[in-house]
């Protein structure tokens, strides 16, 4: 046993009478690991015990550990690659292709390090289902509450983001063919729809037509770009004086790519078998990584500064409906897989220590259509709320996905690892490491709100609950103010 498993079991048998303590040890009782230290015992955080969330599923009529690690990691997929890759060409232009090619290499790198500590806390901790409970493991009821926000907070503002970006997708197609609030609220109503199954088996079918659908809608782009040439190898490798709050934005939505992590723990959750959760991490990451970097900068290339956000406006008017028309897919089912991670935290946390997650009685089937209706209602008001692509993008990537993809995860490590921190050279390096990549996030956070914050205050947000056309892509050059 680990010095704090044995300090736990230390505190469990101090309670008892002595004499009991000091009776012979029965050799036919298995021995009990106990995850939990002395210090979460006396908060009363979670009981000594290896059962995962969901139990003994045998002869439930809805069973949740159902996928293979291929399942999940095209679930990764969906969730990741969506909105965030039709932001890179422009985050090429705006910070130079060399620095812009770094960071996206450098962040998705860390992402997957951190996907891979947030997996192996799962392992070693198997009763976690979400980051809600990793902060009742940590930190007691508060970091329950403030985890669980942060989680419910993050999923609904890319909920939001997807309804936004169907609205414009649909202003792109039918030339702003009648109110937008109409568009946006058709898109909710599809979300909620598609979102209403329960286990992320049955949502994974979705994920097939998501993945090929972005990968369709970039490539029809990207072609177009490639034929019309709107300002072919006007490049430049380094831009030189971008200023901080405009060379801010682009990193931003960089790492809004790599957000996903904030589902991982839930994805985890319903594999058949945990441990292949790293399987599924490294398919979508390498897939992630590659695709980033090659389409951004494809597009930067034959673009030029002319480059538009979303990507699929660089294309000719044609092109670009073209496009947009295979993206529909993924905008909208990357945003019900978000919208079911929240529902499911929602509805399992409703009843817990119950049987109803498992059934389909009324009480079920109401309870978790009921959520659903809230989520996406909540995330509708969100978009109407702040209506500007980018700026909605980017407050995402500084409020939450510093959090949860870069932070977060190096608090799961250092809980982990408590007390072997200084124990050995390769732990001090370990930890150093760890300590400075906490302080990464901890600065992308503050530097992002202070950058989305300069932009909503000059007005960037656009009018909310309004009619008028959204789809208006604005290009690098005046981005940059040339």
């Amino acid at each position: 046993m680990l010095p704090s498993e044995e300090r736990g079991s230390a505190s469990t048998l101090s309670s008892q009478p002595r004499q009991q303590a000091d009776k012979p040890e029965r050799l036919d009782e298995p021995e009990i690991e106990l995850i939990a230290t002395r210090s979460d015992i006396e908060r009363h955080v979670f009981q000594p015990t290896n059962e995962d969330v969901f139990g003994n599923e045998e002869g439930a009529e809805i069973q949740y550990k159902t996928c293979d690690w291929w399942e999940t990691g095209v679930l990764m997929l969906a969730e990741n690659v969506s909105l965030g890759v039709l932001a890179l060409p422009q985050a090429l232009a705006i910070l130079g292709l060399v620095p812009g090619l770094l960071c996206i290499c450098f962040l998705g790198l860390i992402a997957t390090y951190t996907g891979w500590l947030i997996g192996e806390f799962k392992l070693a901790y198997p009763k976690v289902q979400s980051f809600a409970d990793c902060g009742e493991l940590i930190a007691g009821p508060i970091g329950r509450e403030l985890m669980a926000a942060g989680s419910i907070l993050i999923l609904v503002f890319i909920c939001g983001a997807h309804i936004l970006t169907f609205a414009v997708a649909m202003n792109a197609l039918t030339g702003h063919g009648t109110c937008t609030i109409i568009f946006s609220v058709a898109g909710m109503i599809v979300c909620f729809i598609l979102g209403l199954p329960r286990t992320f088996k049955k949502v994974s079918y979705l994920s097939y037509f998501s993945c090929g659908s972005i990968i369709l809608a970039v490539l029809i782009a990207m072609i177009g770009i490639g034929i019309s040439k709107p300002d072919v190898g006007n490049i430049l490798a380094v831009r030189p004086g971008v200023p901080l709050v405009k060379g801010l934005g682009p990193v931003l939505n960089i790492i809004l790519a790599y957000t996903g992590h904030v589902a991982f723990l839930s994805f985890q959750a319903e594999l058949r078998d945990p441990k292949d959760f790293k399987k599924a991490l490294f398919f979508e990451q390498g897939i992630a990584i590659t695709f980033y970097m090659t389409i951004s900068a494809i597009i930067y290339y034959y673009a030029g500064p002319l480059v538009t956000s979303p990507a699929l406006g660089s294309a000719s008017p044609v092109v670009t409906k073209i496009a947009f028309g295979f993206a529909i897919p993924t905008i909208i089912i990357a945003g019900v897989v978000n919208g079911s991670v929240a529902c499911k935290y929602i509805y399992i946390r409703m009843w817990k220590g119950t049987n109803v997650v498992h059934q389909k009685s009324f009480k079920s089937l109401s309870s978790w259509i009921g959520i659903c209706a809230a989520l996406w209602i909540v995330a509708w008001l969100l978009a109407e709320a702040i209506p500007n692509f980018n700026l909605l993008l980017g407050l995402i990537a500084a409020l939450f996905g510093s959090w949860f993809s870069y932070a977060l995860p190096m608090v799961m490590w250092f809980y982990q690892y408590r007390g072997t921190w200084f124990k050995s050279k390769r732990m001090i390096v370990w930890s150093i490491c760890n300590a400075f990549l906490f302080c990464l996030g901890v600065t992308i956070f503050s530097l992002g709100m202070w950058a989305s914050g300069y932009e909503l205050h000059n007005g960037s947000g656009g009018e909310v609950f309004s009619c008028a056309n959204n789809w208006s892509p604005v290009s690098a050059v005046l981005m940059n103010g040339e």
